[in-house]
């Protein structure tokens, strides 16, 4: 098997991130838990479940995910697949093996898991969130042509090949960037239907007014960046 981490911003998610790490399969070589200024004991929860946990207190998910990737580059071994979960338990972990397989034995650069409505939860997604989706994905399809249905947190991604994005977004704009990246420089990708769950606690993003639209504002924003470009 490849050398497989998993990366996981965490902000307050004391309740739910230790069940988010003891699914996780074990062909996994290490859990990063980025601590994202909790004021919580998510930090110590996590390290209890046997995550690797370091600490960004800038907050912002591409903050908490720059931080997880810059610990990987101070490695003497890198890893060949970045798996990015969210901390919340609204994915289902074990489904990780799903989402890499088309890395492994297709040779598929980047893969997202797809939260289809068919197999979601009811109210597991707001429905500013599902607007979102097929608004993004909609731009994402006229301007690139593209396949992509869900801006999904479940991904996994070749490590060389995350490393040419030069990700920046430091807050919500994280996953569109790399979608729209990806497609730019022509990279496989290719999406697996996964099963959604109504999260553990609030939304930091979604289960605000503000944080909705700040993010609504940030995704669309890269959309015409570089839609503009093309």
């Amino acid at each position: 098997m490849p050398g497989i981490k998993v990366i996981i911003p965490a902000y307050n998610e004391v309740e739910s991130i230790s069940h988010v790490i003891k699914d996780i399969p074990e062909i996994v070589n290490e859990v990063i838990v980025v601590n994202n200024n909790s004021s919580d004991q998510t930090a110590k929860v996590a390290e209890d479940a046997g995550a690797t946990v370091i600490h960004e207190r800038q907050k912002g998910y591409g903050h908490a995910c720059l931080k997880g990737l810059h610990y990987i580059a101070g490695l003497k071994t890198k890893p060949e697949i970045i798996v990015f979960l969210d901390g919340d338990y609204s994915d289902y972990p074990e489904e990780l093996i799903k989402i890499i397989d088309p890395i492994i034995n297709q040779d598929i650069d980047f893969v997202i898991g797809a939260r289809t409505k068919k197999l979601r939860e009811p109210g597991s997604m707001t429905p500013q969130q599902v607007f979102g989706n097929w608004l993004a994905t909609t731009l994402m399809k006229l301007f690139f042509g593209s396949s992509f249905t869900d801006l999904g947190p479940f991904r996994a991604i070749k490590y060389d090949k995350l490393l040419d994005l030069k990700m920046e977004d430091k807050t919500y704009g994280w996953t569109v960037e790399m979608q729209l990246k990806a497609l730019k420089q022509g990279f496989s990708y290719k999406e697996i239907p996964v099963r959604y769950k109504k999260r553990i606690g609030v939304s930091k993003v979604s289960g605000t007014v503000k944080g909705s639209i700040l993010a609504g504002i940030k995704i669309l924003g890269w959309i015409f960046k570089y839609g503009l470009k093309s």
